[in-house]
């Protein structure tokens, strides 16, 4: 048997580019609407099988297995010709398709109509080091990946006896709050709690899971009512959710947000109070700086100022120490940024 598809003279082919769940069902409808030899179908993705995302937090958490979340093309679409393999480049005045397979040399592939069904990939955002650091969550891969980082973290931080080094261990950060990133660190964290009871020495409350989102409020599918509902129960399971720093936020900014949270802690506030103040203190300078690409150190100046957005919310704390505290770790946090080359 031939490993490149054949084209049969006289035989249309139908190109879809993607095998995931709209390649897929494309194709299964397609086989079902042509008659035998109308038509060939082609399918090719670098997988042999579709992904059903929805499923992907619960088959990081071990709620379901990983099997259960995939499903093999060459099963579902008998009749096809299933590719594995990537298109890297189409050629729609001659009709060629180049196909690139796993391994291999890259061949043309000739076709009468295209299905362009490629999918979406993890957006880093314009934060330095998250593309090299940050973990995607889009494959069933990339969900297990995870899964087994949150438990190496976990039995890291019950080898080891410095507070600095434990609290980097226990502190998981999830970027973008819409349904994937809430279910999957929701998922998450209620696996590792249930993983500690088999890990002496590490408590539940030592963990720290944040969600960051950009955006006014987490989950904007859904209303703002469902969405203060789920913030108030990510709250009581101490899950930090900030929200409300609008537009494409540098990467400092991140920084200084959760500085100013961790001052207020350390000062006597709640998390969530601290998390409250800041962001209603915060979001005038950070839109400010935002629109003008300032500095750090403009942001410093924008607290310290007599005039400054955040150092009039900051006024209106009664405790001296608190508002010392704040302007403090804004420093810090604009002296990191520098140091890190942001």
């Amino acid at each position: 048997m031939k490993a490149v598809p054949q084209t049969v003279p006289g035989r249309p082919r139908i190109l879809i580019i993607g095998g995931g769940y709209v390649g897929m069902y494309t194709a299964i409808r397609l086989l079902q609407k042509l008659r035998d030899a109308e038509a060939t179908v082609t399918v090719v993705d670098p997988r042999s099988y579709m992904t059903y995302q929805p499923f992907l937090p619960e088959a990081a958490a071990g709620s379901i297995q990983p099997r259960h979340v995939v499903v093999p093309l060459r099963r579902v679409l008998r009749g096809a010709e299933v590719v594995t393999g990537m298109v890297t480049g189409l050629d729609h005045e001659r009709h060629v398709a180049t196909v690139l397979p796993l391994e291999g040399h890259p061949y043309e592939l000739t076709y009468d109509q295209v299905i362009v069904a490629v999918g979406s990939v993890s957006r880093t955002l314009p934060i330095p080091g998250l593309a090299d650091r940050g973990i995607g969550f889009k494959t069933i891969g990339e969900a297990i990946y995870l899964r087994n980082h949150v438990i190496s973290r976990l039995d890291l931080a019950a080898s080891i006896d410095d507070p600095e080094r434990r609290k980097r261990a226990l502190t998981f950060v999830f970027v973008g709050g819409g349904y994937a990133g809430v279910e999957a660190m929701a998922e998450l964290e209620d696996m590792a709690r249930y993983v500690l009871r088999y890990v002496p020495g590490v408590e539940a409350d030592e963990m720290r899971w944040v969600l960051i989102e950009t955006a006014s409020r987490i989950m904007p599918e859904v209303s703002v009512r469902l969405s203060d509902y789920t913030v108030k129960r990510l709250t009581e399971r101490n899950i930090d959710a900030v929200t409300g720093l609008s537009g494409p936020m540098p990467a400092y900014l991140y920084l200084v947000v959760e500085a100013l949270i961790e001052a207020g802690v350390h000062q006597g506030l709640s998390r969530e109070v601290a998390q409250k103040l800041v962001i209603g203190t915060f979001e005038g300078s950070a839109a400010l700086l935002v629109s003008t690409g300032e500095s750090p150190e403009e942001l410093r100046h924008q607290v310290t100022s007599p005039g400054g957005t955040t150092a009039a919310g900051l006024r209106t704390l009664e405790s001296r120490a608190v508002r010392s505290a704040f302007i403090d770790a804004v420093a810090a946090a604009a002296e990191r940024s520098r140091q890190m080359g942001r």
